[in-house]
């Protein structure tokens, strides 16, 4: 019995859902494993605690470009990460506990604020013309 790629097992869902592309799901599922590896001892993480290792495993990875590659996939907003993990549970990649909700990824944070902000300069600099 061969055992089913990636592709195969992300193609129910991407058929399903059509906001994200299939590279938004590894990505959610790479910064899951990120996540994870923070912690002291394995566990199961909350979605807010998900929502934090979601933004520094972005961060890391691209960047200043990182709202733009994550918009390109799909992800737009905080709920976006939510509805991937969800679509994972549903068709059995991910698990989840009683307490987990779409609800955890609502409102975690402005895409502007995490991924755009920290790459301004801190301090504009002053620019003079001279005449001379």
């Amino acid at each position: 019995m061969n055992n089913p790629n990636i592709d195969d097992l992300l193609a129910p869902i991407l058929k399903k859902d059509r906001r994200y592309t299939a590279e938004a799901y590894l990505f959610v599922r790479e910064g899951l494993d990120h996540t994870v590896k923070r912690l002291d001892k394995p566990r199961h993480v909350s979605g807010r605690e998900l929502l934090d290792g979601m933004r520094e495993y972005a961060l890391s990875e691209f960047g200043p470009v990182t709202k733009r590659v994550l918009g390109e996939w799909g992800i737009k907003e905080c709920v976006d990460f939510g509805n991937i993990v969800f679509n994972l549970v549903s068709e059995g990649l991910l698990g989840k506990t009683d307490e987990d909700s779409i609800e955890d990824f609502i409102g975690g944070y402005d895409f502007h604020e995490a991924f755009i902000v920290p790459f301004r300069p801190k301090h504009p600099v002053a620019c003079s013309i001279s005449n001379d």
